[in-house]
């Protein structure tokens, strides 16, 4: 489905208009304006909330609320203090921490059982999940974004609100856990 708009006698796609305009339609109850901010964000969203929880349900319950919160606040959003894009992670990242506080869970984990002897890709990405999943949030936080959402340093400071120096030093810290992880996971299943 195409979705367009003609606004003072222009035609408009979806595609072609900014967050912005898309979010300002929304906010005076245009559906398929919300339709086009979700289609165009969801992903990101769930993505990351996958990434920081391990669990695609808690993942799926994130996405749902953080659009609500779009639908129910979109003043919320304030432009000139970055893209939509990273208000929405921004709330997904308060809602991970709101969600784990109140579970009183320290991290999140993956509770599969690794197989013993298994060398295979599928057990090295599992391997590594697992251990991403350990991490402290503030260290998995630069991991998923930097890494796996491949996010610049600048987009993941503004994400994250600090600078890029501590994105930086967060990452080669995350990324000396990791191996250390990975290489005693790796020496217990040999």
């Amino acid at each position: 489905m195409e979705l367009c708009y003609t606004l003072a006698g222009i035609r408009y796609e979806a595609p072609n208009m900014s967050d912005s305009e898309l979010l300002g339609l929304s906010a005076h109850g245009d559906e398929a304006a919300f339709t086009a901010l979700y289609r165009r964000h969801k992903d990101a969203v769930f993505r990351f909330a996958l990434h920081m929880s391990g669990q695609p349900h808690i993942a799926e319950e994130i996405t749902q609320e953080v659009f609500l919160l779009l639908i129910h606040r979109p003043k919320q959003y304030q432009p000139e203090r970055g893209t939509l894009e990273a208000f929405l992670i921004g709330v997904a990242r308060n809602k991970l921490r709101k969600q784990r506080r109140e579970q009183q869970v320290p991290e999140w984990g993956v509770n599969s059982a690794v197989h013993a002897h298994s060398h295979s890709e599928a057990f090295e990405l599992e391997l590594l999940q697992s251990a991403i999943l350990t991490l402290p949030a503030r260290y998995r936080e630069v991991i998923v974004l930097c890494e796996l959402e491949e996010k610049t340093y600048e987009e993941a400071a503004r994400l994250l609100g600090c600078a890029v120096g501590t994105i930086r030093s967060r990452l080669h810290r995350a990324k000396g856990i990791l191996g250390t992880k990975v290489r005693h996971k790796e020496g217990c299943s040999a």
